[in-house]
C-alpha cells in the first residue's frame, strides 16, 4: 500500500498478469488476489478487472503451477507479474501456503 501510494505509475505501461491456485472447493476469486491488484494498478496506471485474474481449479493444472500434491486439499499459490511493454523487464511477486494450518494459528 505504501509503495502504490508514494510511487504511483513507476510501473507505468508494464503489463500485469495475475494467477491463483485454491483448492477446488474454492469457487471465487481469492480476497488476497483482489486486494493486491488494487495497489499493483496503482504502480502501472492500467486498469485490470477481477475477471482478469486467472484462476487454477483444476489438480492437473495446480500440481503444474508448484503446488505439492499433498497440499492440494488446502494450499493459496499467487503469483503477480508486471512486464514492460517490450519484454525486457520484469518484476514479479509471488506468495504461497501449503495446508490450512497458518489461518488457525493466525
Amino acid at each position: 500500500d505504501q509503495m502504490s501510494n508514494r510511487f504511483p505509475n513507476s510501473y507505468k505501461n508494464y503489463k500485469l498478469k495475475v494467477t491463483e491456485s485454491h483448492q477446488s472447493s474454492k469457487a471465487d476469486t481469492s480476497g488476497t488476489a483482489k486486494a493486491i491488484v488494487s495497489h499493483l494498478t496503482k504502480l502501472n496506471g492500467e486498469s485490470f478487472q477481477v475477471d482478469e485474474i486467472e484462476k487454477i481449479r483444476t489438480p492437473e493444472a495446480q500440481i503444474a503451477f508448484g503446488v505439492p500434491s499433498d497440499a492440494l486439499g488446502g494450499h493459496a499459490f499467487h503469483t503477480y507479474s508486471l512486464t514492460s511493454e517490450d519484454g525486457s523487464v520484469s518484476f514479479e511477486l509471488q506468495h504461497n501456503v501449503c495446508g490450512r494450518r497458518i489461518y488457525a494459528e493466525g
